[in-house]
């Protein structure tokens, strides 16, 4: 049986590290949910403050990494588990970014809505040179609110 619990930062930056598909660790965090099955944590959610500057308006958080083993549901219970913390330290919004061809199954099951699809892009710019090491395509942008 799958249940969440607290994991401190630099161990979830390990379990990023080992294992997910595109994105390295983060350079901060606000809080981070482990998932266990058993003693095993098998998925991190990793939640801080957003990327875009116009949704940093301090009621509104990101999920800046989900990432599982692969285990079923581990993602969807991450998910539901980062809003329901945000939602408990008075955040109003939660966004999140997938590459537009992951489906979003775990995001959807989780209560998510899909808002749409952003242009994409490197965030490298000749006064601010940036190596891109991550996918840099077009992405889904979802969001929970709280109603």
């Amino acid at each position: 049986m799958l249940e969440t619990q607290p994991i401190v930062f630099s161990e979830a930056c390990e379990f990023v590290k080992q294992h997910h598909r595109h994105h390295i660790p983060p350079q901060g965090h606000k809080f981070s949910i482990a998932v266990a099955d058993a003693d095993k944590v098998v998925g991190v959610v990793m939640v801080g403050r957003p990327v875009a500057r116009s949704y940093d308006n301090g009621r509104t958080l990101e999920v800046i990494r989900c990432c599982t083993d692969g285990t079923k549901n581990a993602a969807s219970k991450l998910y539901a588990a980062a809003w329901t913390a945000a939602k408990a330290m008075g955040y109003r919004r939660l966004v999140t970014y997938t590459l537009v061809e992951e489906p979003g199954t775990s995001l959807r099951a989780a209560g998510w809505k899909a808002l749409h699809q952003t242009r994409g892009g490197s965030w490298d710019t000749p006064t601010r040179p940036r190596i891109d090491k991550h996918p840099t395509g077009q992405k889904t942008l979802w969001e929970f609110m709280a109603e």
